[in-house]
């Protein structure tokens, strides 16, 4: 009769499980893109430009987070871009200027600087790798970095089939 195979690290009660799903902030996830006040997509008028931010209704934008981006290939001028966060500011929880996984890696980032991590220290820690939410790559560098100092062994993916990272010597 063969013997049972056991997976030892699965059943390990030392072990703790990181999953960065679990700290996805809610609220939708806009992209601001200003090519649509650009003159042929291209050229940005001032006075225009100025004329569309004014009129523009902002409420639109209550509790979400934005990402102003131009999608054209036109040269913008910086203040567009804070004349724009401006009139943001008073309705959007966070605006970044870039792309969505842009706003996803600065809002984990926010995250992931204010977390306690005083709970991992000396333990076996798994990152979670599968997420059903938009979890960026830029938000597990930025982990690794925060868990490494502290833990005893990082690990990725499930307690089934992890990935070794790193083991304090």
């Amino acid at each position: 009769m063969a013997e049972e195979i056991v997976n030892r690290v699965a059943n390990n009660k030392n072990l703790i499980t990181f999953d960065l799903e679990d700290y996805y902030p809610s609220g939708n996830r806009i992209v601001f893109d200003i090519k649509d006040w650009l003159f042929e997509g291209l050229i940005l008028r001032e006075k225009d430009f100025r004329k569309h931010v004014s009129e523009h209704n902002w409420e639109q934008y209550k509790n979400s987070y934005v990402a102003i981006t131009c999608s054209t290939d036109a040269i913008i001028p910086g203040w567009a871009f804070l004349l724009v966060t401006s009139s943001l500011m008073p309705f959007a929880k966070k605006v970044v200027t870039g792309s969505l996984e842009m706003l996803e890696t600065i809002l984990y980032n926010d995250i992931i600087t204010d977390f306690d991590f005083s709970e991992y220290q000396d333990k076996l820690v798994i990152i979670k790798g599968c997420a059903n939410k938009p979890v960026p790559q830029g938000a597990y560098i930025a982990l690794i970095q925060k868990l490494q100092p502290i833990v005893k062994s990082l690990m990725y993916g499930e307690a089934c089939s992890s990935v070794p990272l790193y083991k304090r010597k």
